[in-house]
């Protein structure tokens, strides 16, 4: 059977009415940038994540340039971040200007390792960026204990957890600000590209804002050197049905994880580790193995997608050259890259699907 990495059709069809609607209102309203259904959907993410703003733009990497840009961080300043992450976590603070300085990641979590932390802060540093990974969320409010003591800030990467809880508290709840993707294979996921920053900090909100909309509060009135980065109308409308089924569809990820736990459980690989703390919301469902090209070849071969998160470290990568990191910089980091492999985890996933992806697995470690 073919076993795709994500089902987006599956989980569209289960919608489709209102998604057709939602789309089709936009369309008779013939208003499609900074209208109502961007500005419902800032309301509604915000009461979603227990923060008093939220602030619709373009993208979750807009969402993090403009962060950066709107805490006035730029040339001769230090950001820290993971090197285990997608690109854009690193991408933009180069793009300010700035300096992206990493931490080796916790071997359990795969987040970044808060006991290195502290010693990576310099006094050019001016912010943190610690990315919940997969889904998992790390501990930021011990990430604001450290910040408050070097009076930095704290800018949570929640690209990929919308929904996701450490101590019952929500992704993006935490740090001064935060910033989530909508990509659409993301958990919330826009028919397109979209995304969005959470804060309680209103004269920062005011300033992303302004920022989004080329530098000016009042039409054709600029203050500053701004960028074209607002979320059109028909992906808002889309993301605010899609909102509504959030909270099933992760407990629907967590399922078909623990279903995974289970079955894989004998196997001589590492299953997705947990902060005790945490509930995840399963982006990704990682696992790592010292055999996965066979993995992979063994799934290919049934036609069940799978990918690697990701093949080549932040620090490693050829944009990154003149940071002057080499080879066991990060051998935490290195090491999940060379083992991470994802392997379909959806809502829509059946029970017989995760069986028969379990049975490929099984097979390549009893030599079948």
């Amino acid at each position: 059977m073919k076993i795709p990495l994500l089902d987006l059709k599956a989980q569209y069809l289960t919608i489709k009415d209102e998604i057709n609607q939602a789309i089709m209102g936009v369309l008779d309203s013939s208003v499609y940038i900074l209208g109502p259904q961007m500005k419902a959907l800032e309301k509604e993410v915000a009461a979603f994540c227990g923060t008093e703003e939220a602030v619709a733009v373009a993208n979750g990497t807009d969402a993090l340039v403009l962060t950066l840009k709107a805490f006035g961080i730029g040339p001769g300043d230090e950001v820290i971040t993971t090197p285990f992450t997608f690109f854009a976590s690193a991408e933009t603070i180069a793009q300010v200007g700035a300096t992206p300085v990493f931490v080796d990641i916790d071997p359990v979590t795969l987040n970044m390792d808060l006991t290195q932390l502290e010693k990576k802060i310099t006094s050019r540093t001016k912010a943190i960026i610690p990315v919940h990974i997969f889904g998992q969320m790390l501990d930021v409010e011990r990430v604001m204990e450290i910040a408050a003591r070097h009076d930095l800030k704290v800018i949570e990467d929640a690209a990929q957890a919308i929904g996701a809880e450490y101590k019952s508290k929500k992704a993006g709840s935490i740090g001064h600000a935060a910033t989530f993707s909508f990509f659409p294979t993301k958990n919330l996921g826009a028919y397109g590209d979209a995304g969005m920053i959470v804060t309680n900090d209103k004269h920062l909100a005011s300033e992303l804002r302004m920022l989004r909309f080329h530098g000016c509060q009042v039409k054709y009135y600029h203050d500053k050197i701004g960028y074209n980065s607002r979320l059109d109308e028909i992906q808002a409308a889309i993301l605010r049905v899609k909102l509504r089924y959030l909270n099933g569809w992760n407990e629907g990820r967590r399922e078909k994880a623990a279903v995974y736990d289970e079955l894989l459980g004998q196997l001589p690989l590492t299953l997705p580790g947990r902060d005790p703390a945490g509930t995840p919301i399963y982006h990704l469902y990682v696992l790592r193995s010292d055999r996965r090209q066979e993995l992979m070849e063994a799934l290919k071969q049934a036609d069940i997608a799978c990918a690697i998160y990701y093949p080549v470290p932040l620090h490693l990568q050829k944009a990154f050259h003149d940071l002057g990191y080499k080879e066991g910089s990060f051998p935490i980091t290195e090491k999940a890259c060379t083992e991470a492999l994802a392997i379909p985890c959806y809502p829509e996933l059946s029970r017989t699907e995760q069986e028969e992806i379990v049975r490929v697995i099984e097979g390549v470690y009893r030599g079948k």
